[in-house]
């Protein structure tokens, strides 16, 4: 559907616990963002279909449902646990600061512990990569889109940075660069991480081919910027040592791994879909499945046996 198309379908959902039916009239020239190129998933055993094929996506449609669920249940019963200990006024609990995440805030800023100088370094790498815009006019940057393109599409041709073929990928319009704004390079980065390191799963959330999909779906590339822009607030990296709760969390990590921070955003960027699944969204309802993401995220990272991105509960939705 081109951008100056009119939708008008009937929506019927239930999203946290509430009906919601109304008419929707959408102008897509009024959005700040395009749409992605619609899939039809209305009917699910299409003609053509192996029947093979029909059982393995049912399997993973409940894989994935699943692993969700069982995600949110690991992290509410740590939750509850801290509650436990917390309440008690122990000596355990005034060493563990970091289990009073549900009782104040996971914004709530902390005493940041002493770095060894292995975090120190890995920190200040990527708060330097942090740093760094987006520039269209810089030669590694343009590689960089294009890389991206050829790891996105590997069968079709490249097209000139300037394309209306961007869109295909989730880009605002024909120029990719002028998506970035707070983003930055590292946003660009982090998608081609993605690319290489999880191949399967970027696939996947590129042509989104689990479950039954909105009408009106979120644009893949758009996204993965705000997931960047997304962990690094909540990461506190823009200050010279987080301090918040999820923010030390991570400095243990990034102890462990030097890319914890790519690692993480490929865990962030698949949970954000399996969000997007179990709440049946649909384009307006993004900004509240990304807080909703970030909200899980934090709750996997203060569970007390997490050492890395791995041991995530949603590191298991990943495939290569």
């Amino acid at each position: 559907m081109r951008s100056g198309a009119l939708r008008r379908r009937l929506h019927h959902g239930d999203i946290d616990g509430r009906r919601n039916e109304n008419y929707e009239t959408s102008g897509l020239d009024d959005l700040d963002e395009p749409l992605l190129r619609n899939y039809d998933y209305d009917d699910e055993h299409s003609e053509g279909k192996k029947l093979e094929e029909i059982w393995d996506e049912e399997r993973r449609k409940e894989h994935l449902h699943w692993t969700l669920l069982f995600s949110n249940l690991i992290a509410q019963w740590a939750q509850w646990i801290a509650n436990i200990v917390l309440g008690s006024g122990s000596f355990i609990a005034r060493l563990l600061p970091l289990l009073s995440n549900t009782q104040n805030g996971p914004n709530r800023k902390l005493i940041a512990p002493a770095l060894s100088p292995l975090q120190e370094e890995r920190l200040r790498n990527l708060q330097q990569r942090l740093g760094v815009p987006f520039d269209g006019s810089r030669l590694e940057h343009q590689d960089a889109l294009k890389q991206l393109w050829r790891l996105a599409y590997p069968n079709r041709e490249l097209p000139s940075l300037k394309s209306e073929l961007w869109k295909d990928m989730g880009w605002q319009g024909p120029d990719p660069s002028t998506d970035f704004r707070g983003g930055g390079f590292i946003s660009l980065e982090n998608l081609i991480f993605f690319a290489q390191k999880y191949p399967e799963s970027f696939q996947r959330l590129l042509h989104k081919q689990d479950g039954n999909r909105a009408e009106w779906e979120y644009p893949f590339a758009v996204a993965g910027i705000n997931i960047s822009f997304m962990l690094v607030q909540m990461l506190d990296l823009q200050s010279g040592k987080p301090s918040s709760v999820a923010g030390i969390r991570f400095l243990e990590l990034l102890g462990e791994d030097e890319m914890a921070f790519d690692n993480l955003y490929c865990v962030a960027f698949q949970m954000l879909d399996a969000q997007w699944l179990v709440k049946r969204a649909s384009y307006m309802e993004f900004n509240d499945v990304l807080k909703s993401t970030r909200t899980q995220l934090e709750r996997e990272l203060s569970l007390e046996d997490v050492d890395s991105v791995k041991d995530l509960p949603a590191y298991n939705l990943l495939r290569r």
